[in-house]
């Protein structure tokens, strides 16, 4: 899987795999004063299918995770389910988040795509993010916005193209729009999950939080996911960031 290797460090440099990613996390927080039995895992991951190895890497060291996440990787669940999660965190422990959207990369080196079990050919992949992207090229070249849903069953899709809407021209000057978006997208989501953290800290009731976010980059089979980390910290349960430590997944 050469190909789909060197296309992952070309774009996102800096990757991890979900292995390493996950044991790096494991390793740091536990100098930071996490201890497994008593730390809580939440996600915000797109609901695909193709995400759940860093799912499974993650619940092999903390055992079963709240998932805050729909679509595209947005944490939709907000602040009721952040505060519900917190309530879920062991007596004396800590939370640990993992977010952010995903994208894949095909056997073919293809940023998009990827090759899904039993399928002839590669297909989009985030493909909430695809159908985001062609609205938000559509309304930059003077397509309707689309109104606000009236029920539930789609809402989520709208909100994820009302979201990426904002980095319209950034998406319109993008020499390869299929890698910028996840990277416009993970910003979006960032801004969204230290507001919901911001507004509910106190619902760990002196329990610290630990956010990991990034892009999750979905590969073919017999190669593994990779992880390209942004944001490693520690909140603590007045909203302070006390910790940045980025740097140790290095």
């Amino acid at each position: 899987m050469t190909i789909v290797e060197d296309k992952i460090q070309e774009v996102y440099p800096g990757s991890l795999t979900s292995f390493y990613l996950a044991s790096k996390i494991k390793s740091t927080l536990a100098a930071a004063g996490y201890e497994e039995s008593t730390t809580l895992l939440a996600t915000s991951l797109c609901c695909d299918e193709v995400n759940r190895e860093l799912d499974g890497q993650m619940t092999n060291i903390y055992g079963d995770n709240f998932s805050m996440g729909g679509l595209a990787g947005f944490p939709f669940g907000g602040i009721t389910s952040f505060g519900a999660m917190a309530h879920h965190i062991p007596t004396g422990g800590n939370c640990v988040i993992v977010y952010g959207p995903h994208v894949g990369v095909d056997a073919d080196g293809v940023v998009g795509k990827i090759n899904r079990r039993g399928r002839e050919i590669s297909g989009a992949c985030c493909g909430s993010a695809t159908a985001a992207a062609g609205y938000v090229d559509s309304v930059m070249k003077g397509g309707e916005k689309a109104e606000v849903p009236g029920d539930f069953i789609d809402a989520q899709q709208f909100w994820v193209g009302n979201e990426l809407l904002k980095h319209g021209e950034r998406l319109q000057n993008a020499s390869e729009v299929a890698v910028e978006v996840p990277l416009a997208l993970y910003e979006l989501q960032n801004d969204g999950m230290h507001k919901i953290v911001a507004a509910a800290s106190k619902e760990t009731h002196g329990g610290k939080i630990a956010l990991v976010g990034g892009i999750q980059i979905n590969t073919p089979a017999g190669c593994p996911d990779y992880f390209l980390p942004k944001c490693f910290e520690i909140i603590d349960s007045d909203g302070n960031k006390v910790d940045d430590l980025l740097s140790k997944l290095a």
